[in-house]
C-alpha cells in the first residue's frame, strides 16, 4: 500500500483535512487504509493545533464504496471474529475528541457509509447516494450500520436502509436526518471547511466538552445525561479558556482562547 492512500493535511485554521486517495478503488477501505485511518487520528488526538477534522474521498465518484470485500471473502467464522475484536476505524472515529465532519459525494456505500455515520456532522452534496448494502451478500452492517444509522434516521428508516440495500440518494438523506447539510455538486468540501472553520475559532476545551456531552444524550438516560451535561458545563466554566471568554464577553472582545 502507498503511503499516500491517505492524505494528510494541517491548515493554519485549526482544521486537518483527510483525504482517501484510492479514487481507482473508489476509495474502499482495506486493512491498509484502515490502519492508516487509525494511526492519523491518534496523531491527531494529541496535536493542539487540531481543532476539527474533515474527512473525504478523492476522484468525483466516491467518498467509500465500501469494504474490500475480497479481504474476508475466504475468512473463517473464527478468524472474522478475531478481526472483530481488534480496534476498528469506526469506534476510533466516533471515541476521537474532537468534532470530525463527513465531507461525502459520490457512492457511500457499506463500510463507508458506516464511517460516514461514525462522524459528528455529515455534509453531502447533490451526488451523494448512500446504502448498506451488505444484504445484497447475506450479511448485516457490523460497523454501526443499524446502531448509529437508528439512532439518527429512527427505526423504521434504518429498517428500510438495511433490509433493502437500496440507494438512498441524497435529498432523501438530508430529510430523514443522514444528512445534516445537502450542498449543490461539487461543494461538499468547500462547505465541510468552512464549517470546521467556523467551529475552529472557539476553545478546543470547549469543542471536546460539547461532544462529550451531546454523546452522552445517546448513550445515557436523560436524568443521568442532564447531570453529566451540568458536571461538564462546569468543567467548562473554571477552565482558562471558559474564565476568558466571559470576562472577553463582558468587555467587547475577541477571546483569545489558549486550550486550556
Amino acid at each position: 500500500m502507498a503511503e499516500d492512500a491517505l492524505l494528510v493535511e494541517k491548515r493554519e485554521d485549526g482544521v486537518a483535512v483527510l483525504t482517501l486517495n484510492r479514487p481507482d478503488k473508489l476509495n474502499a477501505l482495506n486493512a491498509d487504509v484502515r490502519r492508516q485511518l487509525m494511526d492519523a487520528f491518534d496523531a491527531l488526538a494529541g496535536d493542539d493545533t487540531v481543532k476539527v477534522v474533515v474527512i473525504h474521498g478523492a476522484g468525483d465518484k466516491a467518498f467509500v464504496a465500501g469494504a474490500d470485500v475480497n479481504e474476508f471473502a475466504e475468512r473463517t467464522a473464527m478468524e472474522q471474529r478475531t478481526v472483530y475484536m481488534r480496534r476498528r476505524i469506526y469506534e476510533t472515529v466516533a471515541d476521537f475528541p474532537k468534532p470530525v465532519i463527513a465531507a461525502v459525494h459520490g457512492f457511500c456505500i457499506g463500510g463507508g457509509s458506516e464511517l460516514a455515520l461514525a462522524c459528528d456532522i455529515r455534509v453531502a452534496d447533490r451526488t451523494a447516494r448512500f446504502s448498506q448494502a451488505e444484504v445484497r451478500i447475506g450479511l448485516i452492517p457490523g460497523g454501526g450500520g443499524t446502531q448509529r444509522l437508528a439512532r439518527l434516521v429512527g427505526r423504521g428508516q434504518a429498517m428500510l436502509i438495511a433490509c433493502t440495500g437500496d440507494f438512498v440518494d441524497a435529498e432523501e438523506a438530508h430529510r430523514i436526518g443522514l444528512v445534516e447539510v445537502l450542498v449543490d455538486e461539487g461543494r461538499h468540501l468547500e462547505t465541510a471547511l468552512e464549517l470546521a472553520g467556523r467551529m475552529a475559532r472557539w476553545s478546543p476545551v470547549t469543542l471536546r466538552l460539547a461532544k462529550q456531552a451531546v454523546s452522552a444524550a445517546f448513550e445515557m438516560p436523560l436524568a443521568a445525561g442532564l447531570e453529566y451535561e451540568k458536571e461538564l458545563f462546569l468543567a467548562a466554566f473554571g477552565s482558562e479558556d471558559g474564565r476568558e471568554g466571559v470576562r472577553a464577553f463582558v468587555e467587547k472582545r475577541k477571546p483569545d482562547f489558549k486550550g486550556r
